[in-house]
């Protein structure tokens, strides 16, 4: 792949946005290089603790308003981004179609980008829960049951010190190691297993591979490539209420800045949904004070909790314990 063609593929996946000025752009997974036209962040693998997550620098970037949250219950309102970037990201979490179900309720529509498994089966990172291919516009997630698809070829990568030579030649052809996918309205995807609890314990005590230099070299290169188009950035102020959930709202006209914001600890989604049926349908037995306890109430903040009885009005069950999973994400 020529220097010109690498170039080419760097400004199509990383510069190129099919926005306006006017459009508010969100980065899930923004760590340390978030995309230069995006207006507010979202890691919540924020610290230094967290370097094994990241390819580039220990900690997450903080240059705009980054929000401290799992992608998997983001803290925004519905539809109230125009686009949202998602680059690699979904290999990482434990449940990537509850992660794009969120992408598709919060944006009218954005860009997904993982590793493709083909590559991935020859070098990849221990960070990876998944598998990835495309399969006739379907995302499909197979989990891994090891951190490598081979003992054997990963021993001989590590002893021989051939891992870091084969990465950067598989670098070369970065298209062919990548899936990219745009989308709008709608994202299909589909689940097959799920990786076992040592696993996800493993992938989240990696040890950092971070290379300073290419993040470096990845922060120069946009700030060239984006000079001609920085006037499409939004300018004005963005107010805290403005997007974030209704349940999270200050009644302040609070605008963002670049710091990190974290909400209270959330509900779980199905609590949240039953919290709104009651506040809609019985509102005369909700208290300013009832209200705000379901709302920061951090028994819920957990994914292993069956069922629970809270400040005396009902014993909630956890939707989650059925074990459903989700094969398409369809959100109008």
């Amino acid at each position: 792949m020529s220097v010109v063609s690498r170039l080419r593929s760097f400004h199509r996946r990383r510069i190129n946005i099919p926005v306006d000025a006017a459009a508010l752009v969100l980065d899930v997974g923004s760590g340390d290089k978030p995309h230069w036209r995006a207006d507010v962040l979202l890691d919540h693998y924020v610290g230094d603790e967290h370097g094994g997550q990241r390819s580039g620098a220990s900690a997450a970037r903080v240059n705009r308003p980054l929000f401290d949250a799992d992608a998997a219950d983001m803290p925004f309102a519905d539809k109230v981004f125009d686009f949202a970037i998602c680059s690699h990201v979904l290999e990482h979490v434990d449940q990537p179609e509850r992660v794009i179900s969120e992408l598709t309720r919060v944006a009218k529509a954005g860009y997904i980008e993982v590793p493709s498994s083909a590559s991935a089966k020859i070098v990849d990172f221990p960070s990876h829960l998944w598998w990835v291919t495309l399969e006739d516009g379907v995302l499909v997630f197979t989990a891994k049951t090891a951190a490598y698809f081979d003992a054997d070829i990963d021993a001989y990568l590590t002893e021989s010190g051939m891992r870091q030579p084969l990465t950067d030649l598989l670098d070369k052809h970065l298209d062919h190691r990548v899936i990219e996918l745009s989308w709008r309205g709608t994202v299909t995807c589909r689940v097959v297993g799920s990786p076992s609890a040592d696993l996800v314990a493993a992938a989240h005590q990696v040890d950092a591979h971070h290379r300073g230099g290419e993040t470096l070299v990845s922060r120069a290169l946009t700030a060239l490539l984006t000079m001609p188009v920085r006037r499409r950035k939004h300018r004005d102020p963005i107010l805290y209420d403005d997007i974030v959930r209704p349940d999270l709202r200050t009644g302040t006209p609070e605008p963002l800045t670049p710091k990190i914001y974290r909400t209270p600890r959330p509900l779980h989604a199905g609590v949240r949904q039953w919290w709104r049926r009651v506040r809609s349908k019985r509102p005369h037995l909700v208290t300013r004070s009832m209200d705000s306890a379901m709302i920061r109430a951090d028994i819920f903040d957990t994914p292993n909790w069956r069922s629970r009885k809270t400040i005396g009005v009902s014993t909630i069950v956890d939707p989650a314990a059925i074990n459903l999973r989700t094969n398409s994400v369809r959100n109008a």
